[in-house]
């Protein structure tokens, strides 16, 4: 099992910045990708940014050019940091932690309690 803390957050107005952190415990096994989704009311959870083991990126097409995800391997913790924040990024932001287990031959995700980010004047 990996627990996930995060912190971050908050309210802040439109074209604003802000840092979200995720803090992953001793698992015993390695994490593949670690990285950020969001859920906006009425919306469907969909990925805002990633990152591998190996430092490889991948963000959603929404954030594009505006968010930064960085990971710590030593640490297990990631950061996003968020620019040029807009309404519509308002959401529960969750930390993902996704794991190949080997002798379940399957992917393992592991999910942090969210966070609140509300961009509003």
């Amino acid at each position: 099992q990996v627990q996930l803390v995060e912190s971050g957050g908050g309210l802040v107005q439109p074209g604003e910045s802000l840092r979200l952190s995720c803090a992953a415990s001793e698992s015993g096994f390695s994490i593949n990708y670690m990285g950020w989704f969001r859920q906006a009311p009425g919306k469907e959870r969909e990925l805002v940014a990633r990152i591998t083991s190996g430092g490889s990126t991948e963000y959603g097409n929404a954030v594009k050019g505006r968010f930064t995800i960085s990971r710590d391997g030593r640490k297990n913790t990631v950061n996003l940091q968020m620019s040029d924040l807009k309404g519509e990024d308002t959401a529960i932001y969750y930390c993902n932690a996704r794991h190949y287990s080997s002798a379940k031959n399957a992917w393992e995700d592991f999910w942090g309690q969210g966070t609140q980010v509300t961009v509003s004047s």
